[in-house]
């Protein structure tokens, strides 16, 4: 199986599949489908059926049950598509074998990946590394998981004696900008529920998540000539500072951890005569997320009130929500993947996400997803890497909660 793995996922990586948050479109990008129409040909080659490629490049195909006992109709998801953070063509990824805990140099120019930034590193001496070159990120989010899930599946399809029941594949677009599941047929798809693979280090298993939405600021100004500017000008960019400044500083991502929620600006563009601030709010607690909505909506008002009428406009858009709502009615399904764990040596870090998962939705359009992790990490970075050895733990992981369904049934 780890060959199998290794293979799939050095050549899935090659494949630039980063989304755009700025389209419209579903896929967000076309090149998406490069990679679609590789995993479409390799569940079709694998004897999958009903394998299906839809035109907003959704795939999903079912491994038919081989008993006759009752067993729920379990899913596993993945995402293709990788982050508009850093370029994503990996084809220069390379592989440390029997890492010993060094620094590891990226690339000629010295770039580096040392324990001493990323002690995790730490934690897989040992085990064989795969890192970038530094000039992108290495797409194990999300295509460890893909590579997980197919290589288990590929396991079932040449080990027939193993018995299980129906098993759903599906695998989405566009989840880095937060579009995964806009598209996705829950009626299709046709599982009970189902488990995404998406996380980090080994043993994460998540089943809360942030609530979120994303805010955007746009600023009016007046530019008039600087040498005669005196309680006349507006400077768009001087009101864009002094509105992030009056955020909440220790709500900031840099200054929270564990259930903590935070503002986050991630972009700004700006001239003296228009600016544009881009944030994103999160908060695993509902009723302190919505706190957060009211204060900077507040805080337009405020900044209105000082500098003129429509000097500030906000648009909020909720994104998705804390998916444990959704998923506690069936709490078997956080169990028995736990169980699996356990079962296969791996202790389990039952840990909210600090950002959200295709599972989040999924979980409140009907179909309850917790997340399993994938094996990678320092997630949308040059700095990204992932041990070849978690991404077999996952496979097992999913092999291994197959089992347990079916055995119980």
């Amino acid at each position: 199986m780890k060959d199998a793995i290794l293979n799939r996922f050095l050549k899935y990586i090659s494949i630039d599949t980063q989304s755009d948050e700025n389209s419209e479109t579903t896929p967000s990008t076309k090149k998406q489908f490069d990679l679609a129409k590789v995993l479409y040909d390799e569940l079709v080659g694998l004897g999958l059926h009903n394998v299906t490629l839809d035109e907003n490049c959704y795939i999903m195909a079912t491994l038919l049950s081989n008993t006759d006992k009752k067993v729920p109709v379990i899913g596993f998801i993945s995402h293709m598509d990788t982050s508009p953070d850093m370029p994503g063509n990996a084809s220069t990824a390379c592989i440390i074998e029997n890492y010993q805990g060094e620094h590891v140099v990226l690339n000629d120019e010295g770039l580096t990946l040392s324990p001493k930034d990323f002690p995790e590193m730490l934690d897989y001496i040992g085990q064989s590394l795969i890192v970038t070159d530094g000039t992108t990120l290495l797409g194990a989010d999300d295509k460890a998981g893909v590579a997980e899930i197919i290589s288990a599946v590929e396991y079932l399809v040449q080990h027939p004696e193993i018995k299980h029941g129906e098993i759903k594949i599906g695998f989405t677009p566009d989840e880095e900008v937060g579009r995964g599941v806009d598209m996705f047929d829950v009626k299709k798809f046709g599982a009970e529920f189902a488990y995404t693979l998406d996380g980090g280090g080994v043993g994460e298993l998540e089943y809360e998540n942030f609530n979120a939405c994303s805010a955007k600021v746009y600023i009016q100004g007046r530019n008039i000539h600087p040498g005669y500017a005196k309680n006349k000008m507006l400077n768009a960019i001087i009101l864009a500072s002094e509105f992030n400044a009056l955020l909440p500083v220790n709500e900031r991502p840099e200054y929270t951890q564990d259930y903590e929620g935070f503002y986050h600006v991630v972009k700004t563009e700006g001239t003296v005569e228009k600016a544009y601030l881009q944030y994103i709010i999160r908060d695993h607690d509902r009723i302190k997320f919505e706190q957060k909505k009211v204060f900077i909506t507040q805080l337009t008002e405020y900044m209105n009130q000082r500098y003129g009428d429509k000097t500030f406009t906000l648009e909020l858009k909720d994104q998705y929500y804390n998916m444990r709502e959704m998923v506690e009615p069936v709490i078997h399904v956080v169990e028995t993947a736990k169980e699996a764990m356990e079962l296969l040596g791996i202790k389990p870090k039952v840990v909210p996400i600090r950002g959200g998962t295709d599972g989040a939705r999924l979980s409140y359009m009907g179909l309850p997803c917790p997340n399993i992790f994938a094996g990678g990490h320092n997630f949308h970075g040059k700095f990204e890497y992932v041990p070849i050895e978690s991404m077999v733990k996952a496979s097992q992981v999913v092999l291994k909660i197959i089992e347990l369904y079916t055995n119980r049934a």
